[in-house]
């Protein structure tokens, strides 16, 4: 981090990843929360010498700086390598900057490989929550240990396991996807058997990985490998539980595995988004703009992201105005970055590597720009949320209700969309912050930062001055 970054990080809101200490009176002892948290979460930098004030519109930082910074540089570097405070030795990078003639002390701790990162006195687990450090519970604790597996974990061999636990109309069914869509891989001339191990399917022990079995198996050994295992669909009819006219108006039944599931709900989503009209049998194989194949790129994310070791379950819930998918497990990287990168770390490799091989899925990364074409053809942002034991992505609908009252939302005749309330806020307080736009809008500072990026590229609003002396203006008013 350059010294110009460190400034523009003082200058604006609170990070997830950032934390400032005084340390005015030698190392506080919040400071090794703080690194245990980064360690556990997504990492992130400690600084030293800035005092956080709290005020209305967030926080302001002072710089008062350290004394003995190169003793307290050292120390802090001893400590984290050895074993005497942590239960693993923790790297860090450290950086030294001089702001107003004061020393400023910079330590970057990375995601730790050999996480969770306990305090060894008292064995506590801390994570990240917001721009806090919270005592870890037990399942977030769980979560951790799998998480450093993230990625392997489904690549295991399962005990006892073998082809007589493939369920054979989906191999059935997955072949004629290969025959349609990708015909190579196809094999139209070996058996069932041969055609599993020529596609790792049956690993070369004869054996299924985890993934295989959940993609493919038969549903009373994928329960004996995975008691845990569903995959709950429901369409609700209202735009939450408590508005909700009855509880569901349809609840699809568990399903023998991954790729029976993705597929009746595949057919199910259709009934409520744009999907013109194709013939044959298959009616999502194909790809075109519609948002049917923007929320089949996501339901194949879905499937292949989710923590299937995790006590809960994955759910999506289809509601008036809305499609929620929500999984077990945390999103690897920052929410707000599947916007801005292209990146293939799959928790379930070789799920994510039965999908793309029929064509269902983007052959690198996230297939994040498939997803947020959703926003393009509704006008509506995807939203992507997640804490260490859950992660949700939300596609808005453009809801019968909408269509009915001609532009009013959910029936409440004159409500402001975000935008324009966001519109408003600025106009009335051209000064305002992106912390106080988050609260007073009741979202997040991720959710502000992307309306106000979005209303840039638009040309409607701009800022004039330094992130923390300027202003917004609207150029065409």
């Amino acid at each position: 981090m350059t010294k110009e970054e460190l400034l523009a990080r003082l200058n604006d809101i609170e990070w997830n990843d950032f934390e400032v200490k005084e340390a005015s009176g030698g190392l506080p002892k919040s400071m090794w929360e703080t690194v245990s948290a980064f360690s556990n979460t997504e990492g992130g930098w400690i600084i030293l010498g800035v005092k956080e004030k709290k005020t209305a519109d967030g926080s302001v930082y002072v710089v008062n700086g350290v004394s003995n910074p190169e003793q307290m540089e050292q120390d802090i570097i001893t400590t984290l390598r050895s074993r005497t405070k942590f239960n693993a030795p923790v790297s860090c990078k450290a950086m030294r900057y001089k702001i107003d003639g004061k020393d400023i002390l910079a330590f970057e701790i990375p995601l730790s490989p050999h996480r969770p990162v306990a305090i060894k006195s008292s064995g506590e687990v801390y994570i990240r929550t917001g721009s806090g450090d919270t005592l870890a519970t037990d399942m977030e604790v769980d979560a951790i240990v799998r998480d450093a597996s993230f990625g392997a974990k489904s690549e295991m061999k399962v005990p006892g396991s073998g082809f007589n636990d493939i369920n054979l109309d989906s191999i059935a069914s997955y072949r004629s996807y290969l025959r349609d869509f990708n015909r190579s891989l196809s094999f139209p001339t070996l058996n069932d058997e041969d055609f599993c191990r020529k596609m790792n399917i049956v690993l070369s022990s004869g054996k299924l990985s985890y993934g295989s079995l959940l993609m493919f198996g038969k549903r009373e050994s994928v329960l004996g490998a995975l008691p845990n295992f569903w995959i709950d669909y429901m369409e609700i009819p209202g735009d939450s539980y408590a508005t909700a006219s009855q509880r569901y108006t349809y609840r699809m039944p568990e399903q023998e595995n991954i790729w029976e599931s993705f597929q009746l709900i595949m057919h199910r989503l259709r009934n409520f988004v744009d999907a013109p009209y194709v013939e044959g049998p298959d009616i999502f194989g194909v790809e075109d703009n519609s948002q049917l194949f923007c929320l089949r790129e996501g339901l194949v994310n879905f499937c292949a992201h989710s923590d299937y070791f995790a006590s809960a379950h994955p759910t999506i819930r289809v509601f008036d105005d809305r499609i929620v998918m929500q999984n077990p497990g945390r999103f690897i990287l920052d929410a707000d970055e599947f916007r801005n990168r292209v990146l293939s770390m799959p928790r379930n490799p070789s799920i994510i590597r039965l999908f793309r091989h029929p064509k269902l899925s983007e052959n690198a990364g996230y297939g994040i720009d498939k997803i947020l074409g959703w926003e393009k053809l509704t006008g509506k942002t995807v939203t992507f949320e997640s804490d260490m034991l859950i992660s949700t992505v939300t596609y808005p609908l453009a809801s019968t209700k909408d269509s009915r009252n001609d532009g009013e939302n959910n029936g409440e005749k004159g409500k402001q969309s975000t935008r324009e309330r966001l519109i408003a806020l600025i106009k009335e307080n051209p000064r305002i912050t992106r912390a106080s736009l988050s609260r007073q809008l009741g979202i997040s500072s991720s959710n502000v930062q992307f309306h106000i990026e979005r209303l840039k590229s638009e040309g409607i609003i701009q800022r004039v001055g330094s992130p923390r002396n300027g202003h917004w203006e609207f150029p065409s008013e």
